[in-house]
């Protein structure tokens, strides 16, 4: 059985919307795209590599599948390594809209996420990975379908835009497994999910 796994880029408060580029993603008069291109250092890169070496399929939100779908099969380098896997590996898009898709191996999903993802995990042969799609995330860890996740956080505050965890996400623990920080000042942290969280007080008893 395979996991699934998310890898999303977030601005220190939290924003996750149109890191690429300034035409990426504009929902809501935003502004500020394009905020992680300056971090890009050689770590930041070796660590993106180290992810696209692992997957067996991927699952995409719509947006972030109508931007992929846009440049990455144009990039016909072979030894590309994200293109290569990209392009080749199968993809699976949540969507009541999107019907006829033109990028190679995309199989739209339309039915129960749930039962869809489960079969998904259980066929996969490694990892079906997540790449940015901040609602699905939310989605898939509010049903207890999501494994681990990687959450890159750039050190940047924008102030608006959209938030990967806004206030009603479901309460969840997670367990740090990995990280680094790049010399940009990149914190590349990874975490499991396992559950619903503890809590305690650091009250003294009242007869204490």
């Amino acid at each position: 059985m395979g996991k699934l796994v998310s890898t999303i880029f977030v601005t220190l408060d939290g924003v996750y919307q149109a890191p690429g580029g300034p035409r990426e993603d504009t929902r809501g008069g935003f502004e500020h795209g394009g905020w992680s291109f300056v971090y890009g250092d050689e770590d930041f890169g070796r660590f993106v590599t180290e992810v696209f070496e692992r997957p067996a399929a991927f699952l995409l939100g719509r947006r972030t599948y109508d931007i992929f779908a846009a440049h990455w099969p144009k990039v016909t380098d072979p030894a590309d390594p994200i293109a290569a896997k990209l392009n080749a590996l199968p993809k699976y898009v949540p969507s009541a809209t999107l019907t006829h898709p033109a990028w190679a191996n995309t199989t739209v999903i339309s039915g129960d996420l749930v039962k869809e993802v489960t079969a998904l995990k259980e066929r996969a042969d490694g990892e079906l990975q997540v790449h940015g799609s901040g609602a699905l995330v939310r989605s898939l860890l509010d049903l207890g379908l999501l494994d681990t996740v990687h959450l890159v956080t750039f050190p940047v505050v924008l102030g608006s835009g959209l938030r990967l965890f806004p206030e009603g996400t479901v309460p969840t623990k997670f367990r740090r497994t990995d990280g680094r920080v790049t010399p940009a000042g990149v914190s590349i942290q990874t975490y499991d999910v396992v559950g619903r969280p503890d809590y305690g007080s650091y009250e003294l008893p009242e007869n204490a």
